[in-house]
């Protein structure tokens, strides 16, 4: 199979390329799956602390579905294989690793829904993003889970309804993206970004993001109830020690993940 991404750690980061650039960085199905088993391994990678997704090139993180390949080729026949997104998604928000969108040009269609689906989403600010599907008669079936999750209600289905693209300034007044910078600004804002969540403590981290997106998902009382099952489990942890004793000594504290 031909390989569409890359993939490289370094220093607690995994960075997930796709690398199409002369075809805008597109989610065809093997790109999906390859997306998910790479996101897989970066979740089983003790070394890893951080997963940062970007596309190859300047001109797009990705433009969605490869409609000029396997993605909308066979509607029936092609059912389950597309259900690598759904997969990716999964791992995305279950994996306990924090996610990092490095939106290094235009996000749309399904390359919008993985952008928006990362913890955090830094984009250049001469990007164009948005759910363009309807203008080819689709529907963003699967990322509708991840926008109504994270935009306010209307201004999804809005987009979604319309296929009418947004600038990176109005993508941040909606909350689908977390800061937008300069193209010459974009990877040191990404090194910020990453160099912080790689210095703080792994259990908390996991712990603590595991509680937010329970808490978001859920009604309001299960939301409290597990927000506190999720302050124990934290009090509970080494790491949690080190950090209150570390801050009484006044110096840095050394994480153990435990």
């Amino acid at each position: 199979m031909e390989r569409n991404i890359q993939y490289r750690v370094a220093s607690g980061r995994a960075t997930i390329t796709i690398d199409q650039p002369d075809k805008m960085n597109p989610l065809s199905v093997e790109t999906m799956r390859q997306l998910a088993d790479a996101t897989r391994d970066a979740v089983e990678d003790d070394e890893v602390r951080v997963i940062v997704y970007t596309g190859a090139g300047d001109q797009a993180f990705s433009a969605g579905g490869d409609l000029s390949g396997s993605f909308a080729d066979d509607a029936l026949g092609l059912h389950e294989e597309r259900g690598a997104l759904k997969d990716l998604f999964r791992l995305m928000w279950s994996g306990g690793k924090p996610t990092v969108a490095r939106v290094n040009g235009h996000a749309l269609a399904g390359g919008f829904g993985l952008a928006v689906a990362c913890d955090v989403t830094i984009c250049v600010d001469d990007a164009k993003l948005g759910t363009t599907e309807a203008r080819v008669g689709l529907w963003p079936m699967m990322i509708s889970a991840i926008l109504a999750r994270t935009l306010p209600r209307k201004a999804a289905l809005e987009l979604m309804l319309t296929g009418r693209m947004i600038s990176p300034g109005e993508a941040l007044r909606i909350g689908a993206v977390s800061r937008v910078v300069r193209r010459d600004h974009l990877d040191a804002a990404i090194d910020e970004v990453v160099t912080a969540l790689v210095a703080t403590s792994p259990a908390t981290s996991l712990i603590g993001r595991d509680s937010f997106y329970s808490m978001v998902d859920g009604d309001l009382d299960a939301a409290l109830d597990r927000l506190q099952l999720g302050l124990t489990e934290v009090l509970m942890t080494d790491d949690a020690a080190e950090g209150v004793e570390a801050f009484l000594e006044r110096r840095q504290p050394r994480w153990t993940g435990r």
